[in-house]
């Protein structure tokens, strides 16, 4: 794989680079911003070698028509204000009258419409990469989030252009490779939230590796069903108890011993599992948390959640890796959070969930495959 991080001025001044992040998210939920944050190295390491011009795309939701709540045009005054760079948004229906208008912009940022707004970006359409492949000298998928998905923006465009990795998905695979070929011991995962059939894949790959295996939300509720427990109404995932009953009783499980309803189902984690869990915690030399363990956007059940960042955050000596749209949007629970994790050089944010969580599971990103084979010089 070629690295953006290796290329010298002289490579990079003068050419137009077609750049995909990754800007799907809910402003309301704050993950927005820090997936645009995320990225804004990239942006700034084009600038100060001298390209030409920086041409963003990006999706956003899943549209069935082009609403605008689904545009990207709210993103370009912030790009500009970050970048302190004159940023063009297009807003355009045909693929090819795109790629015409970021050839004929001035500007040196152009921001591209909702790519989900076009048919063949998500069936990996090579017609449709090729065409935006043409207002570009050089691609550079900087959107680790979306690698997962073969997507023409991702996968087919690698076809035709120079490709390399951006510096955010070069720092993700840096990080997450850690996890699966040099875990520093005791290591701890931490796994919640509502989906479940993801996260087995991750404890089944991770099984070898880990030393412990902290469950809340919907994972807790599932391995406590696969025990026989009585969930009531708890959300839970039946089709995956089967493939968890060998593990259910393993020591190396722990599932929480008291929790907090509502009309019979269980929101959160009781205190004293919290208070557990963070024991347990504060010893760990490697973390990994995806999924939060309470329904943290209500006050009432937003405890677990709240303990198991301050946990994590006393912890100042393990390596830690937290990632997931729902794990990121939860530190709102954390009082001055984004202050905190500035000065956290243990703590490494994925902006991957997805993506993340298929890589940790052993599977090969197709983003990531398309970047090895990519030969164009």
């Amino acid at each position: 794989m070629k690295f953006l991080s290796q290329l010298e001025k002289k490579h990079i001044s003068g050419r137009t680079f077609l750049v995909r992040v990754d800007l799907n998210a809910d402003f309301k939920k704050g993950t927005s911003m820090f997936r645009l944050e995320a990225v804004i190295p990239t942006l700034s390491f084009l600038i100060k070698k001298g390209a030409r011009k920086i041409v963003i795309a990006s999706h956003r939701g899943r549209p069935e028509r082009r609403a605008k709540r689904e545009s990207l045009d709210v993103f370009a005054p912030i790009i500009a204000h970050r970048t302190k760079k004159e940023v063009d948004f297009i807003s355009a229906y045909r693929v090819g009258t795109l790629a015409d208008e970021a050839r004929k912009s001035d500007a040196p940022i152009v921001l591209f419409e909702n790519l989900r707004f076009f048919r063949g970006e998500e069936v990996n359409d090579p017609s449709f990469a090729k065409a935006l492949a043409s207002c570009a000298d050089i691609y550079v998928n900087d959107a680790f989030a979306v690698s997962h998905r073969k997507n023409a923006s991702v996968c087919a465009i690698t076809d035709y252009l120079p490709s390399y990795s951006g510096l955010l998905l070069e720092k993700e695979l840096a990080h997450l490779s850690r996890v699966l070929k040099d875990p520093e011991h005791p290591f701890v995962v931490l796994i919640g939230g509502v989906k479940i059939s993801e996260k087995t894949a991750v404890i089944d790959h991770l099984w070898k590796l880990a030393d412990l295996f902290l469950l809340g939300g919907a994972a807790a509720n599932t391995f406590l069903a696969a025990q026989g427990v009585p969930m009531g109404r708890s959300v839970f995932d039946k089709k995956v108890i089967d493939k968890m009953k060998s593990r259910v009783f393993s020591p190396r499980i722990i599932l929480p011993v008291d929790g907090v309803r509502r009309r019979g189902a269980v929101m959160d984690i009781g205190p004293e599992t919290a208070a557990r869990y963070a024991k347990i915690i504060a010893s760990a030399k490697m973390i990994l948390w995806s999924g939060p363990f309470g329904l943290f956007q209500e006050n009432d059940f937003s405890h677990g959640t709240e303990m198991m960042w301050s946990a994590v955050l006393k912890n100042k000596n393990a390596r830690t890796i937290i990632g997931g749209g729902e794990t990121i949007a939860s530190s709102r629970v954390v009082s001055g959070f984004q202050s905190i994790i500035s000065r956290r050089k243990n703590i490494f944010l994925s902006t991957g969930g997805g993506a993340m969580l298929e890589y940790l599971s052993g599977k090969a990103l197709p983003g990531v495959v398309a970047l090895e084979k990519n030969k164009i010089q």
